[in-house]
């Protein structure tokens, strides 16, 4: 489709879309004003990626970011942004602040795993918490149906970013037969878990269970590297975090992604070797152009 078409065609994500999502900050905002947000993942061997998708939240513009992994080897403070607070996935438990939470980036497949993600479905404290579901995550729940029974009656507002294999496994079908029917297979997931659903990919598809749909229009092959999707997921609960809609905060979140490395590739920063640590400063001009009065 043309460039004249996708502006024409209310299914195609464009910048006008998004221009009043973000606002200026009061001269007296402080840290508790811009939300707090959890991650949880982070297992041996994928530490990276819990930490990842907490300095995207970071860079998204939360006031408050904390990451809790999995793994016993994980550091007690991350030495380039300290800012984060690590915590052990259990101490998250104790928290009364918080705004949105992401599980998945790293969190692997084990039995300690299982519980968390149980755990966090079912708290009562956390009923109405917003969540990310990402990676491991949404693989737990494709494997075991009472994951996925529990997470269909949750009310709370929830967001899945699957890739095309993620989505397969939910779906039980082929990550083929999902890339030929993209916009059909997000609108199924959301329907089916009661979410919005961010189908990633070349024209990432945002989808909520009311049958919305959106295809993005930003985006190259420099995403096409370990850790992108991670920090997409950071800057989702980030978004939610300080205040927007899931959906919104989807919107915005897949649009400012793809609009970084594409900025980025035009600088010659890529596609090939660009790393998900440059894209999220780049995201973090992105969406601070979006926030100008």
């Amino acid at each position: 489709m043309g460039m004249h078409a996708q502006q024409d065609n209310p299914h195609y994500l464009q910048v006008n879309m998004l221009q009043a999502m973000l606002v200026p900050r009061e001269i007296n905002s402080h840290k508790g004003d811009s939300g707090s947000v959890a991650i949880i993942g982070g297992d041996d061997g994928m530490v990276g990626a819990a930490l990842l998708a907490a300095r995207a939240a970071l860079f998204s513009g939360a006031g408050r970011v904390y990451a809790a992994m999995l793994s016993q080897a994980a550091p007690s403070v991350d030495m380039l942004h300290p800012e984060i607070m690590l915590r052990k996935p259990a101490a998250l438990a104790h928290l009364n602040q918080l705004d949105a939470l992401a599980i998945g980036p790293g969190l692997g497949q084990s039995i300690a795993a299982i519980e968390l993600l149980i755990f966090w479905l079912k708290q009562p404290s956390a009923k109405q918490l917003p969540l990310v579901l990402d990676a491991d995550a949404l693989n737990l729940i494709a494997q075991h149906q009472h994951l996925a029974d529990l997470v269909k009656v949750r009310q709370a507002p929830m967001v899945m970013t699957p890739h095309a294999a993620e989505a397969a496994r939910l779906l039980a079908t082929t990550a083929d037969a999902v890339q030929s029917q993209r916009v059909e297979s997000a609108l199924t997931l959301a329907k089916t878990f009661n979410m919005t659903c961010v189908l990633k990919g070349a024209g990432t598809v945002c989808a909520s269970a009311d049958g919305h749909h959106v295809i993005n229009t930003t985006g190259n092959p420099a995403l096409a590297s370990g850790g992108t999707g991670d920090v997409l997921t950071g800057l989702i609960a980030g978004l939610i975090a300080q205040g927007l809609s899931v959906m919104d905060a989807a919107k915005l979140a897949v649009y400012s992604h793809g609009l970084a490395a594409d900025n980025l590739v035009a600088k010659h920063i890529g596609p090939r070797g660009l790393t998900a640590s440059e894209l999220m400063i780049e995201i973090r001009s992105v969406l601070n152009q979006f926030a100008l009065p």
